[in-house]
């Protein structure tokens, strides 16, 4: 029998909860652990949340105070979620309990503290837009951005400070893995740093990181502060542990270590965040800084058939970093193996997704019930055309739709110029992008550009043009780009304009405009690919237009149907009946970046694995063997190794001619 709390204040209240009728022995086993620590790897899809829910409510009927509880999540849903259920489960016994998000807890910590760690009462907290406000001020007051010289935005800085913070590296280790194309800037970045550092503390604001590193700081300088959390939280559980940073792995440690009751629950398998901060060393090493803790592995699977689970199973098996599961069904099994799609080209792949949603859809399944799960967000363009096209409506979880991301909108504008120099929206998004232009000089340029177009040449129309002096060295590297975009002879082709207009003007701007300067990057290389089926840029940008304006909403019958398009980070914790990955191929689903270390191979594994794990009844895996890429032909993919390592027992091989769809042997 587990051991009852003695609390001499607080009556232990009469079990009202049939645990062993609610959970499963898994579950129960953890959730009815003694005190003491504890690691509950808690498997994809088997009721991770309900687990953590059910061990607040029996802390609760042992006796425990509220007040004693601390309940961390990642998100304050998800925390709502869990103590409201805490409260229908025990009514009125939940209230009190310190549940939240990492920053709500910290902010409730520093609000009664803050002249402890240099703030001052009443302080509060920037949004990233005021952060990067503020950072930007620093930049342009210290004169580290000038006509001649570029400097990265408020937007870059602030990621790399928060990143810096949050793992505890030194900027330039910062820069060199995430950032190397700002190392010849460290110094003025460190400066900045130090400065921003200064007026948080000057103006009593804090950022968001500022929630979570002040109030490691105040724990640690402030011996009394910490005794009193300390004494206070007699128990501390920890939601989705495997995506903790350093600081909130610091912070558990800190504030469980007076009595020792520690519950953290995760799946190592899932850890999928170290872009933004994650440390899979956490939940790995947790055994090792708690020696005596209980592990409790919770393997039943409540979402997914069994012919998918053993796909999952499979493809997670190669890391050797792990703590090793097997998730098995609750659920019968399924009419068919997971489907392996190997197609010729991205154009094919993408024609087979948009065709086999209509017939899954003319079968009864709902588009609301498919989602297509991709590694990046570009590896979404020609899927987002194709759907488009014939008529599927979607909705992007991964960001905005791909013709309607800033640089893309960017490039286009240029291309729209060169080819119609009377479009007034293009000229002036164009010129907005050089520092020291706003909304009023774009308006002006435009007024004096506009009356000097009839019988002058495009050239000589911009040259002449009076600019504000911080945006005089850019203005002419602007109009030489225009000038090589539309020559005497020869016009370019579309894929040559965005090869011209990469190299010669915005693959800088790119650099200092945004954080994810990679990713954006790729983007456009895949537009230049993309653009390659067109000679005419007229008619490539025509064609770009088309499609953003293809109404899809009434095209099935459902109303409000939408199937889902999202990147698999943000796909984690949702699932779908009909799941589609495409692009698993070498280089694209793994990454090329990721075979730079076996820690980032392992990691690119638990990605896939998540992906695969969303599924619940009907999956696609796809690949191309060709894959277009402007300027660099139509080099042939060779299928990813995650499928080369799910046994082909597993997985249904379908040939696919176009159309229709066969079904054949094994393409390895």
């Amino acid at each position: 029998m587990a051991r009852k709390y003695t609390l001499d204040s607080v009556a232990t209240p009469k079990g009202t909860i049939d645990y062993a009728a609610e959970l499963n022995p898994q579950q129960l086993a953890a959730v009815t652990s003694p005190p003491g620590a504890s690691l509950v790897i808690a498997g994809a899809g088997s009721g991770k949340t309900r687990t953590l829910t059910y061990r607040v409510a029996w802390l609760l009927e042992q006796g425990l105070p509220a007040s004693s509880i601390l309940l961390l999540t990642f998100t304050n849903k998800a925390s709502r979620e869990m103590v409201d259920r805490v409260t229908s489960l025990l009514p009125g016994a939940g209230e009190g309990i310190w549940g939240g998000t990492f920053h709500s807890i910290g902010n409730r910590i520093l609000r009664r503290h803050p002249e402890r760690v240099g703030f001052r009462s009443g302080f509060t907290i920037m949004d990233r837009d005021d952060q990067e406000e503020m950072i930007d001020g620093i930049v342009a007051r210290e004169g580290l951005r000038t006509n001649d010289r570029r400097f990265p935005k408020g937007s870059v800085l602030a990621d790399i400070f928060s990143y810096a913070i949050n793992t505890g590296l030194p900027v330039e280790q910062v820069l060199v893995t995430k950032h190397p194309h700002q190392l010849e800037h460290l110094d003025p970045i460190v400066r900045v740093q130090n400065l921003y550092e200064g007026r948080r503390k000057e103006a009593n604001v804090m950022d968001f990181d500022d929630l979570l590193s002040k109030t490691l700081e105040l724990f640690q300088t402030c011996e009394d502060v910490a005794e009193r959390y300390q004494n206070q939280f007699r128990q501390v559980l920890v939601d989705e542990y495997q995506d903790t940073n350093r600081i909130q792995a610091e912070l558990v440690d800190l504030l469980a270590s007076r009595h020792g009751n520690i519950m953290v629950v995760g799946d190592d398998a899932q850890s999928i965040y170290s872009w933004r901060g994650a440390n899979f060393e956490n939940i790995l090493q947790f055994p090792k800084r708690y020696p005596a803790a209980q592990v409790f592995k919770i393997e039943t699977n409540y979402r997914s058939v069994p012919e998918v689970l053993s796909v999952a199973n499979a493809a997670i098996q190669a890391n050797e970093r792990q703590f090793p599961k097997n998730l098995t069904p609750s659920r019968g099994a399924h009419t068919a193996r997971p489907a392996l799609v190997p197609l010729a080209s991205s154009a094919q792949q993408a024609s087979f997704i948009a065709q086999r949603v209509k017939e899954l859809s003319d079968e009864g399944t709902s588009l609301n019930e498919m989602a297509v799960l991709y590694r990046a967000h570009y590896h979404s363009m020609e899927v987002q055309l194709e759907l488009t096209r014939q008529g599927i409506p979607f909705a992007i979880t991964s960001g905005l739709r791909f013709f309607e991301q800033a640089h893309i909108k960017d490039v286009a504008a240029f291309m729209k110029f060169a080819v119609n120099p009377r479009d007034e929206v293009a000229f002036k998004r164009m010129v907005k992008l050089l520092p020291g232009i706003g909304v009023k000089s774009a308006e002006s340029l435009w007024g004096l550009a506009s009356q000097a177009l009839d019988g002058r040449r495009l050239f000589g129309i911009l040259q002449d043009l009076k600019v504000p002096a911080k945006a005089s060295s850019g203005w002419t590297q602007l109009v030489l780009t225009l000038v090589e975009l539309v020559p005497e002879e020869n016009p370019l082709a579309p894929a040559e304009m965005i090869h011209t207009l990469l190299l010669a003007l915005y693959d800088d701007t790119m650099k200092e405009k945004f954080a994810n300067y990679e990713t954006r990057r790729e983007d456009l290389n895949t537009l230049e690919g993309y653009a390659g089926q067109f000679e005419d840029a007229g008619e490539f940008l025509s064609q770009l237009a088309l499609l953003g304006s293809v109404e899809t909403a009434d095209t099935f019958a459902g109303e409000n149907e939408q199937m889902t398009l999202s990147t698999v980070h943000q796909a984690k914790g949702l699932e779908w009946k009909v799941v589609f990955i495409p692009w698993l191929t070498e280089g694209m689903f793994p990454s090329a970046r990721s075979m730079e270390s076996p820690e980032s191979m392992e990691e690119e594994r638990r990605l896939f694995y998540v992906a695969v794990t969303r599924c619940q009844d009907e999956l696609h895996l796809t690949y191309p063997e060709m894959r277009t890429h402007g300027g660099y032909g139509d080099p042939y993919q060779r299928p990813s190794r995650f499928l080369h390592e799910i046994p082909e027992i597993l997985l249904e091989a379908w040939e696919v001619s176009s159309p229709p769809m066969e079904r054949g042997g094994y393409p390895f």
